[in-house]
């Protein structure tokens, strides 16, 4: 599985995910700035199965109907690592079996 972590999540958070896993942040892909809509397109273009963010904007700001790729949105009251590290199995969780084109809600 193949995933991207938004611009406004912590790059080491990366690292947390397990080894099986193909994890890029959009910084390292070079899509840095890139609007929510455009990043979606190009991610899905590159393979990705899937987009993890932080912005709980990001579902509302798109037609859940015309999504080229799922989107996991990591719910928590703060971006840091230390608090977004235990939602990493919550996603995974999430991710595994038959994934739709769709927005995921992820809590603790």
């Amino acid at each position: 599985m193949k995933l991207l972590l938004d611009e406004s999540m912590p790059r080491p958070l990366a690292s947390r995910f397990p080894s099986e896993l193909e994890v890029h942040t959009v910084q390292s892909m070079g899509w840095a700035g890139t609007s929510n809509g455009d990043l979606l397109k190009l991610a899905a273009t590159e393979g990705f199965d899937a987009v993890v963010t932080v912005d709980r904007n990001m579902e509302y700001q798109q037609d859940p109907s015309t999504l080229p790729i799922a989107v996991v949105v990591m719910i928590s009251s703060r971006t840091r690592l230390s608090e977004l590290e235990p939602l990493v199995q919550p996603v995974i969780d999430a991710l595994m079996g038959d994934l739709d084109k769709r927005v995921y809600r992820v809590t603790q």
